[in-house]
């Protein structure tokens, strides 16, 4: 059996990168996509009325824990890119029936960490305990081939925002792409805020 061994190995290490032989998890993969550097201006220069330019910034937090997968999410419009309008932790795992579950959570004066997703190392003084988890607001996503799409569930997310009920969030995740669509409800079920044409789309860029 000797001279089979390397053959093997080798065929092993050629298929590591079709991903055959990769020890990645599917949550380490829907991740991966999600982290990075993504902007609107594309469809900002094409729809100016009804889509803004905002940059999103994904980052990898707590990097040592076992307990899926935590990330430091902020945007913010490109003309107030060093004031956030929207800063978030999401803790992403899988769940029994094969979707994944992102929790939301927010944090005290978030501010303050502005900026944080260009460190190597963000939030490093904050742990899961210190945050404040945002009760039906999960998005459930499940793999679609070689993206991820899915959405809130419900009505269940709560909000304030302008008068609103309920929110409710869609997504899609690709490999050069995220596409969000937020909007906000009253308690009849109309749209009070969000994009009313589609989700936004988000391009990744290198920055």
């Amino acid at each position: 059996m000797k001279p089979y061994i390397a053959p093997v190995l080798m065929l092993c290490a050629f298929a590591l990168a079709l991903a055959s032989c990769s020890t990645s998890t599917p949550v380490q993969r829907l991740t991966s996509l999600m982290q990075g550097s993504f902007s609107s201006a594309e469809q900002h220069k094409r729809d100016t009325a009804n889509y803004f330019d905002i940059r999103l910034h994904v980052a990898r937090i707590w990097k040592h824990r076992s307990d899926g997968v935590w990330l430091y999410v902020e945007q913010a419009i490109a003309r107030s890119i060093d004031k956030p309008y929207r800063q978030r932790v999401y803790h992403i795992t899988q769940l029994p029936d094969g979707r994944f579950e992102s929790a939301v959570f927010t944090m005290n004066e978030p501010l303050r960490f502005a900026g944080e997703w260009k460190k190597s190392e963000p939030l490093t003084s904050l742990t899961p305990d210190s945050l404040t988890p945002r009760t039906g607001c999960s998005v459930f996503l499940k793999a679609d081939g070689n993206s991820f799409t899915g959405s809130t569930d419900g009505s269940l997310c709560p909000s304030d925002l302008r008068g609103a009920k309920y929110a409710t969030s869609e997504v899609t995740i690709t490999s050069d792409r995220m596409v969000s669509w937020d909007r906000g409800f009253d308690d009849k079920g109309e749209q009070i805020w969000g994009a009313t044409k589609g989700g936004y789309q988000f391009l990744r860029v290198n920055d």
